[in-house]
């Protein structure tokens, strides 16, 4: 029977002592303070177009990168690196200890990517539909080869809904999680390159890097994703100071912002990405392909990431403990993947599917910043994280039956198991 985060979740972990740690005495000029800087609000002025413009250089890069690779490898890669500014909060986060923050962030990323991001694609893709053919288009259809990704998102919840059991997060776990998305990158590997989006289709940046002289384009290349780099290095943590400053301006709970505000920024180039393949609606489903593909990376290499951090800046081998909040934050979070899977696994997203993603996220979105207390809003801003997580949960309940009974035809498996003997075994003969 699923627990929903209300039991008692181990206990804090106690302050950091020099006697503690198992690293030798030069080590410590490395553990971290425990705040993050103190920035005012107007730090946001130049700190959030610093993250976006390198989200973006990254963006250019990755994509100019793609063409090198076969399709669903380009994919993973590219959703990585699209990414790595989310990747560089979360680092910020886990250096500077604060777990409430670090797990809202996380959870809140990945709730976007698959609330909003799956269903801006199918709408989008609609509407450019509608307008070209002058008929609604019903669905996304996946390519043969998309079960890759559809059973890959399977794989590392299963493993994360261990990590909720234990309400813990360590070192071991991450070990996991990396082998988990190191297998899902060798599988993908095998796969035949496909064609990728053309040339002429990239945006005016990526496409005159591609079409420079080799040596200028590697350069390039090279020069964006270096330069990207540096400048999330010089802005990620005067932008989450900002952050924490304006939420303490405004009002608002600095978990509920850095949950929303924080992710949406730094995943605003990969939405871009996603609506600007989505609107030529022949990729859409490279578009949904590539929020799936970063799911996953979510799910393995940035949890992955945490303990990790969290132990160089603690000086010693250190768990992340889960309060009762994070528990259940953690499990709408694998409960709103787990029916996006589903949804997934007859190789289609439909038009009532892409709502019900929607709807549910933007239900908890809304009561998200009210405050619970007394009267009918803050009971149901009380309890709307619950009733979410229920919904959820039986929802996933209900479409899994559907696929055993195979009423709901589970195409990705059959698929996948075909891969699987004619790609990877047959060449690891």
């Amino acid at each position: 029977m699923f627990r929903l985060g209300w039991r008692r979740a181990a206990a804090p972990q106690p302050a950091i002592r020099r006697q503690q740690t198992t690293l030798p005495a030069c080590a410590f000029a490395l553990v971290a303070t425990h705040e993050i800087a103190k920035t005012g609000p107007e730090t946001a002025l130049w700190a959030t177009p610093l993250i976006l413009l390198a989200a973006m250089m990254i963006a250019w890069a990755a994509e100019s990168a793609q063409f090198f690779v076969a399709q669903g490898f380009a994919l993973a890669i590219l959703a990585w690196l699209q990414t790595l500014p989310e990747f560089a909060v979360e680092a910020v986060l886990a250096w500077r200890q604060q777990v409430p923050l670090l797990m809202a962030n996380l959870t809140g990323a990945l709730r976007l990517l698959t609330g909003l991001g799956w269903p801006m694609i199918y709408f989008t893709a609609a509407f450019f539909h509608r307008v070209k053919h002058r008929r609604p288009m019903r669905s996304i259809r996946l390519e043969n080869e998309h079960c890759i990704e559809v059973v890959g998102l399977l794989v590392p919840l299963l493993y994360v809904i261990v990590i909720w059991w234990k309400a813990t997060l360590t070192i071991y776990d991450a070990v996991v999680l990396i082998l988990i998305y190191a297998a899902y990158l060798a599988v993908l590997s095998r796969m035949p390159a496909k064609e990728h989006e053309g040339i002429e289709d990239l945006d005016r940046i990526p496409k005159a890097i591609v079409k420079s002289p080799p040596a200028r384009r590697n350069l390039l290349i090279g020069l964006l994703f270096l330069g990207g780099g540096g400048l999330i290095y010089l802005a990620a943590e005067p932008f989450l100071g900002s952050l924490l400053a304006v939420a303490g301006l405004i009002g608002v709970s600095e978990f509920v912002f850095v949950q929303w505000v924080a992710p949406f920024v730094s995943e605003f180039p990969e939405k871009v990405s996603a609506f600007y393949w989505a609107k030529t609606v022949d990729r859409a489903p490279m578009a949904l392909m590539n929020m799936v593909s970063s799911n996953i990376n979510q799910w393995t290499l940035l949890t992955a990431m945490l303990p990790l951090v969290f132990s160089v800046s603690a000086g010693r081998v250190a768990s992340i403990p889960l309060d009762e909040q994070q528990q259940l934050e953690l499990l709408m979070t694998i409960g709103q993947s787990l029916v996006g899977m589903i949804f997934l696994v007859n190789m289609e997203l439909v038009w009532w599917e892409a709502i019900v993603l929607f709807s549910l996220w933007g239900i908890q979105f809304a009561f998200s910043p009210v405050r619970p207390g007394p009267g009918l809003i803050g009971t149901i801003a009380a309890n709307i994280h619950h009733w979410i997580t229920i919904a959820y949960l039986v929802w996933f309940a209900v479409e899994l039956v559907r696929t055993v009974m195979h009423w709901r035809n589970p195409a990705a498996f059959r698929l996948f198991a075909h891969a699987w003997r004619t790609r990877v075994l047959r060449r690891a003969d």
